[in-house]
Parts: C-alpha cells; structure tokens; sequence
C-alpha cells in the first residue's frame, strides 16, 4: 500500500508561482514513475506531467508545457510541482499519483494510487 499526501497549495494571482509537493509512503518509492494531473469543476481529469523512476525522464501536458516542472528527490519520498506563470485556468485539485509499473503513461487509469488532491486557485 502506497498513501500519497499533496501539499502547497493555494490562492495566488495570476503571473504567480507556486510548488507542490507530494509525500510518499514506502520503501519502493523510487521504482515508481509519478504522475500529477488535475481537475477543475466540471471537467475530466487532466494529466499534467509523469517523471520517470530516476528523474531522468519527463514528459508534460499542453497546457503547461514551458511553464511547470516535474521533479523528484528520491532520498526524501517526494515530488515535486512547480509551476511557474499561473494562469487562471490552471484552477483546479492537483493530485499526484503513483504507476508502481514504473511506466510514464498520461492516462489516470494507468495509476495505482493517488493523493487526495491540494486545491490551486489563480485568481485574474
């Protein structure tokens, strides 16, 4: 069992910057690929961006490519959200999610477990 806690989330005008992080439980965390997407009311699940095992690869939506980051530190359990130039569509729940394949897939129903999701609002 893998639990997944989210933080950093908040209020922020747009043009802002905010970092997310998302702690992991376990001692497998590192043979994980992890993923964040996000929903806003009314609409489908997105994916956001997936980080390889290593950290070595990357991959991201769209809709924030250029803008956010994807990290990890594999030492601390955790991964990382920044995002950068906040637009008041990126309001939503950002939830990271872990593929214990270990695979950098986009679809949320190739994930295992997920976080309970931070709310992020960028007000215009």
């Amino acid at each position: 069992q893998v639990q997944l806690v989210e933080s950093g989330g908040g209020l922020v005008q747009a043009g802002g910057s905010l970092r997310l992080s998302c702690a992991a439980s376990g001692r497998t965390f590192s043979s994980y690929a992890m993923g964040w997407f996000r929903q806003a009311p009314g609409k489908e699940r997105e994916f956001v961006a997936v980080i390889s095992r290593s950290g070595g690869n990357t991959r991201y939506g769209d809709s924030v490519k250029g803008r956010f980051t994807i990290s990890r530190d594999n030492a601390r359990n955790t991964v990382f959200l920044q995002m950068n130039s906040l637009k008041p569509e990126d309001t939503a729940v950002y939830y990271c999610a872990a593929d214990t394949w270990g695979r950098t897939r986009s679809l949320s129903n190739e994930y295992d477990y997920w976080g309970q999701g931070t709310q992020v609002t960028v007000s215009s």
